[in-house]
């Protein structure tokens, strides 16, 4: 499929705005939910060093099974259970000079000349192979007869008996040899010796192996028991900190799980969950690593990383399927975010999976990012594909995940690179979708989707919008925050899959425009910066009146203002028509950033002001500290509790207590973060030996499972400092 080329972007009449059905209603605030979006999102694994170059391509990751056993000296791999369980020589140039020129060496080298960060896969499993040369798993002669065998080395089988019984008690030597942190920490020096730490150009990022609670399936060879919660900890303490050791400024990146059931649970399913405190081993896995980091001082996981492949049937497959399917693989992406929306597959279950990983990342690791270093919803090769694969970047940069990772590439010609494209290259000359995420709503996105973004290179406002639906739809676009100017149009769709078509300009008032959408279409507004003589910035505001949970703002007027949006942090916090405003409702002893704009009559905004930081004042309601509990889970015959305790007071403790009374029927079962007895019906919590000191206005958390229902209960807890 051609690459369309900028010599060739021609101008062609949008759809017929007097045929289209009304689409839903689409907004756009260009002043509100302001946040940084990750370039790392637009990331592939084995991309082609020509898409790579094209799309600059941010990030490409070297993972999969075959990496789990990789062994850079011998540069080969195991190719696991999808290959026969077989060492396989990579196309080594110059084996007599490994572990230089290895296939490792050579892909670093190819993302130094695209622009593109390596993402690497270091083994957590414990094996690599033994030496370079093709060794197998299940020998036939070793092992007996195998149901499938390599039709190319007749002697490799597949592990499974002509009876469909796995071959057991093989012998891991037969193909692989021992390696740990040792062998992390050689092959990462051996990186760094040539390439520089990832701070200095060298490899950026380390998956902390690849699937791991699959290892029972996929490499069962040297690994056929699942891995449990307590096994991954160990081996990712053990690994992490090799990767720390070699290269203190690389990232990491685990566990690295299959999909929405490694949220939950270890590889090994529910046996395993009292293992992990009773509670979802997400949960678990990120709390041991805080403890971890504040034991030792050392953070060695940067990145919560989780794979997801839609289990609806046919989503995935590379065939966009029929029309069910394709409807299907556009409805499914609301897996990612949507809290109302229940997974059409086996899973059944609301999943919301970005805003779920980074709740537990909330709750338990507060500042680890969220990676999904493995996703894929098919059929790269149909315009269907190419609207759910843009559907799912635009979610991917709204819900704020920080680096993602497709698999595999699609190649050049395939309608999911024009999705690419769409974000990383919608002109042919480097255009780029912008990289401030904005406001932008639908009413109904199962529909329309629409995405916002402003550019920082040149203040344009960029909106992605994605029409579902088998018709032509027309929607209006309400806009607020800027003024008015002429939109360029880029449009991938149907009505012509070989590229993405330069369509006629948009013209947008201040209040917005009305978009007319063609069917299973991609359309992109470039809005540029409004060059409309606009008010000054005001000047720089100043506080008053600070208390723990609200300030006074105060600014110069500006001639000509209309109106002022006081800003907090990047989102607006209120509007005023006079230069005064009482913001309320912060959090006590915690820092925010103020800036002030100035609005004409015809709502065009000023540049913002000189920027104000303010800490809000200690809670001194209340004397030593504060207790608070929240239910955060329930099942039959148990719940889990999440304790918060805050130091209220000016001086610093070195411990804390807190007690709280349990009904009738219930006991504690388990209890993370902290200590628990229990006398008659009170339960008393005291701090672990490393979350005991807490300034003033910090707070510690521990969680508990308790046995009971929690229905009808109304606890009040008490607590004290040391």
């Amino acid at each position: 499929m051609a690459v369309l080329a900028v010599s060739t972007v021609v101008t062609v009449a949008p759809a017929d705005a007097a045929t289209a059905a009304p689409g839903p209603d689409l907004a756009v605030d260009v002043l509100a939910d302001r946040q940084p979006i990750s370039e790392d999102i637009y990331g592939m694994n084995f991309a082609s060093e020509e898409l790579a170059a094209e799309l600059r391509l941010p990030v490409q990751r070297w993972g999969g099974n075959s990496t789990t056993r990789y062994n850079f000296r011998f540069d080969n791999t195991n190719r696991a259970s999808d290959w026969y369980f077989e060492n396989i020589d990579e196309a080594t140039p110059d084996p007599a000079a490994l572990p230089d020129g290895s296939v490792t060496d050579l892909t670093h080298e190819r993302n130094v000349r695209t622009g593109s960060k390596s993402l690497f896969t270091v083994p957590l499993i414990g094996w690599v192979p033994k030496a370079r040369g093709k060794a197998c798993g299940f020998s036939v002669a070793k092992y007996g007869p195998q149901q499938s065998t390599d039709s190319w080395a007749p002697d490799c089988g597949n592990g499974v008996r002509p009876d469909g019984t796995n071959v057991t008690g093989n012998d891991p030597h037969d193909t692989s040899v021992e390696a740990g942190a040792q062998y992390v920490e050689d092959w990462i020096h051996h990186l760094t010796g040539k390439y520089g730490t990832a701070a200095g150009g060298g490899v950026r990022y380390y998956d902390l192996d690849n699937e791991p609670d699959l290892w029972q399936h996929t490499h069962r060879d040297v690994h056929p028991q699942g891995a449990g919660a307590v096994e991954l900890r160990d081996r990712t303490y053990d690994i992490g900190a090799a990767v720390k050791a070699a290269d203190p400024s690389a990232k990491t990146m685990g566990p690295v799980g299959w999909g929405y059931m490694s949220l939950l649970h270890s590889g090994l399913g529910d046996a395993d969950r009292p293992n992990h405190g009773g509670v979802d081993f997400g949960e678990w896995y990120l709390a041991q690593m805080r403890a971890y980091e504040q034991q030792h001082g050392v953070r060695i996981l940067d990145y919560y990383d989780n794979h997801i492949y839609p289990q609806q049937s046919g989503v995935s497959s590379s065939d966009a399927g029929d029309a069910g399917t394709q409807a299907l693989r556009l409805r499914s992406t609301r897996q990612l975010w949507d809290p109302t929306y229940v997974d059409e597959s086996w899973i059944n279950d609301k999943i919301r999976f970005i805003p779920r990983m980074k709740d537990m990342v909330a709750r338990n690791y507060p500042g680890t990012k969220t990676a999904i270093t493995e996703y894929s919803w098919g059929a790269f090769d149909s315009v269907n594909g190419a609207l759910a694969q843009a559907d799912v970047l635009g979610i991917f940069g709204r819900e704020g995940l920080d680096l993602a990772t497709l698999w595999t590439a699609p190649s050049a010609g395939q309608p999911v690179a024009d999705a690419f494209r769409m974000y990383r290259d919608y002109d042919g000359r480097g255009g780029r979708f912008g990289d401030t995420r904005i406001r932008a709503t639908s009413t109904d996105q199962d529909k329309v989707s629409i995405y916002g973004a402003e550019r920082a290179t040149d203040g344009a406002t960029t909106l992605m919008v994605v029409n579902k639906t088998g018709g032509d739809l027309t929607s209006p676009v309400a806009m607020s925050g800027r003024g008015a100017g002429t939109a360029q149009v880029y449009r991938y769709s149907g009505a012509d899959p070989t590229g993405i078509v330069h369509e006629a300009d948009q013209a947008v008032s201040a209040t917005g425009f009305t978009a007319t959408l063609p069917a299973g279409s991609i359309t992109l507004y470039v809005i540029p910066k409004d060059d409309t003589p606009t008010l000054p910035a005001p000047g720089a505001p100043t506080a008053s009146d600070l208390t723990a949970t609200g300030v006074t703002l105060s600014w110069p007027a500006v001639t000509g203002a209309a109106d002022y949006t006081v800003e907090r942090d990047g989102s607006p916090a209120g509007r005023t028509a006079t230069t005064t405003l009482a913001v309320t409702g912060l959090k006590p002893d915690t820092a925010y950033t103020f800036t002030v704009r100035a609005n004409n009559a015809a709502g065009t905004s000023s540049p913002p002001s000189p920027a104000l930081t303010v800490r809000t004042k200690p809670d001194q309601s209340g004397t030593g500290c504060t207790a608070a509990v929240t239910v955060t889970g329930k099942w039959p015959g148990q719940f889990q509790l999440d304790l918060t305790v805050r130091n209220r007071g000016t001086t610093s403790g070195t411990g804390w207590t807190a007690s709280l009374g349990l009904a009738g029927g219930m006991s504690v079962a388990q209890t993370w973060n902290g200590v628990t007895t229990t006398t008659g019906t009170t339960a008393t919590v005291r701090n672990a030996s490393w979350n005991g000191a807490l300034a003033p206005g910090a707070f510690a958390t521990a969680g508990m499972i308790l046995n009971g229902d929690p229905a009808g209960w109304t606890p009040t807890p008490t607590c004290s400092l040391t």
